[in-house]
């Protein structure tokens, strides 16, 4: 159960003024207004120009706080460009945003004068912008949920790809690093929230299995019973909706066909796609095997394919800054006993150790076998039996499992070692194990780590905790813990405990409101969760100085992310 729920009184009493204080809380939401948000630091390595898939925080704000922590300044489009769960995005305006903020107008050489007959002044690649990070899902379909929901004809999304290519023809200096999605397969409508078609509420499930059995039938492994399965369930599903989902993935298909082809011809310095929530036979995993080998016959080197997508701005960051310093970290994983390293974890098609090393590559660092070889030890919490169940089942409890001692006297005997540790904890998806962060709380481990992250999809959290693990040897220790804080309210806190006590009482708010759309009650949830979180840290988390004030916000209108920030 919830720790919080330690204390009754006082959280009667934070239950009791909720409602009151909920308007006044909402007037001190930060507003990004319409210019481009830069993020400094007292440190830079230049400037990095990041165009991310959608304005969740995990999308937008966390990636750029981590590398701008690390010494670099980072320009984001506002948010009113970018998509969000209602706003689609508007990949016109992101184009003449990246043009404007990437560039500037200079006065012509001589050779130039001469060979244009003109003193006009010239555009040109801004001299301190040293990497383009860019969600090829933002500039084509306008965000990731765009890219899901769409009727975009062909030909007017390839004209949108040709424009990476057409950018580097007038900026041949510009270095562009692009990451994009291979669309996701829901396993079922619930899983799928609002973010398909309508039609994907009632059919989903059909629509997952249809596919699972597609997958078998191209690998060449489909039973005679499960063929029959297949015809059932295509005369099952209404033709026009199979028909527009199908329809809808062929264009991202050759969508992702065109992109490879700017890889092959230098274009991008690194391209990353993406596998958005797939699993081992699905029409994602599919589609991803027949773009690995439309690439292996372009022969393509830069090409990145990996289960995960919301992480990839992060990572893509990361390997950013790792070029402009010439670095490649060295990197190594161990797994909790049993399954470990071959778990495949909900949300993946691959073994979690394949994501793990898929990641350090995307990041430009090396993989090693030891900890003594490497400058970044990535422990991972995995279930020993290789599940990963979702963290708001009963048994994710504060309860010390056998397998939760072991992993944390591995955390202990690798910090004892002098090792710089990272956590990706895997065991439950969206949220943390509540019994291993009791462990680490009770042995005064949370913040010797360099990184932690549980956040969403295993392969989430992989990518954000190996890449701000990696980075924090180049952060002061406030900013480092700050970042620690973060991840602990929001996927030990939040998602893995308040969530669950707000979700239960959102038939208290007046007004009306649902787990994913909060509507008329999203103040009330709001200040709801902000006292609850103030509470939790409180009684759960060590002063160290950098956890006061906590305010959270509901972003996209709905429980299952947040935004959390410490005003001061």
């Amino acid at each position: 159960m919830i720790y919080i729920m330690r204390n009754y009184f006082i959280y009667f009493l934070c239950l009791m003024f909720s409602v009151i204080a909920a308007d006044a809380y909402a007037a001190t939401v930060m507003n990004t207004g319409n210019s481009a948000k830069f993020y400094q630091n007292s440190i830079t390595s230049g400037r990095i120009i990041f165009i991310p898939h959608d304005n969740r925080p995990v999308s937008d704000e966390m990636p750029v706080d981590t590398v701008c922590k690390a010494g670099v300044e980072v320009v984001v489009p506002p948010d009113k460009l970018l998509g969000s769960r209602e706003f689609m995005g508007n990949p016109d305006e992101l184009w003449k945003w990246l043009e404007e903020n990437a560039t500037v107008f200079r006065k012509p050489t001589k050779e130039e004068r001469k060979r244009l007959k003109s003193d006009a002044m010239i555009r040109d690649l801004a001299p301190d912008v040293k990497g383009i990070v860019i969600s090829a899902d933002s500039m084509i379909y306008g965000s990731l949920v765009g890219s899901r929901k769409h009727s975009i004809p062909e030909a007017t999304l390839k004209e949108r790809v040709k424009r990476f290519a057409d950018f580097k023809d007038k900026y041949p200096a510009a270095k562009m690093y692009v990451f994009a999605s291979i669309m996701r397969t829901p396993s079922s409508g619930e899983h799928s929230g609002t973010e398909e078609p309508e039609y994907y509420q009632r059919y989903g499930i059909d629509i997952f299995r249809y596919t699972v059995l597609n997958d078998m039938a191209d690998e060449g492994v489909l039973s005679t019973a499960e063929e029959k399965e297949r015809s059932f369930l295509k005369e099952l599903i209404p033709a026009e909706y199979i028909n527009d989902w199908l329809n809808r993935r062929a264009k991202n298909l050759n969508i992702n066909k065109e992109l490879l082809r700017l890889s092959k011809n230098k274009v991008f310095e690194c391209f990353a796609l993406g596998r958005d929530d797939c699993a081992a036979w699905s029409q994602t995993h599919m589609e991803s095997r027949h773009l690995t080998k439309y690439a292996q016959d372009l022969a393509v080197n830069n090409v990145h394919n990996l289960a995960g997508i919301d992480e990839l701005g992060m990572l893509l960051l990361v390997r950013t800054l790792n070029d402009i310093r010439d670095k490649h970290p060295a990197v190594t994983a161990q797994y909790n006993w049993g399954n470990g390293c071959n778990t495949i974890p909900t949300y993946s098609d691959e073994p979690i150790d394949t994501t793990v090393r898929e990641g350090v590559a995307l990041l430009g660092g090396r993989y090693v076998e030891t900890p003594e070889q490497a400058e970044f030890l990535l422990l991972v919490n995995t279930n020993p039996n290789g599940e990963t169940l979702a963290a708001n089942w009963y048994s994710n409890s504060r309860e010390l499992r056998p397998g939760v001692r072991y992993f944390a006297d591995m955390v202990e005997d690798a910090l004892k070692k002098r090792y710089p540790v990272g956590i990706a904890d895997v065991s439950f998806v969206n949220g943390a194990d509540n019994s291993l962060m009791e462990e680490l709380n009770r042995r005064q481990l949370l913040f010797k780590v360099k990184s932690y992250s549980g956040w969403n999809t295993p392969t989430n959290s992989v990518g954000y905790a190996i890449a701000q693990g990696i980075l924090a040897k180049d952060m002061k220790d406030d900013d480092k813990n700050m970042l620690l804080a973060i991840r602990y309210l929001d996927d030990w806190a939040y998602q893995s405990n308040v969530r669950q006590t707000v979700a239960r009482q959102l038939s208290w708010f007046e007004g009306a409101g649902v787990y994913s759309v909060l509507g008329d009650n999203k103040s009330s949830v709001e200040w709801r969760a902000t006292t609850l979180l103030q509470l939790f840290a409180q009684l759960n988390m060590p002063n160290i100085g950098v956890i006061k004030n906590i305010r959270m916000t509901s972003p996209w209108n709905r429980l299952f992310e947040a935004r959390i920030r410490f005003i001061s």
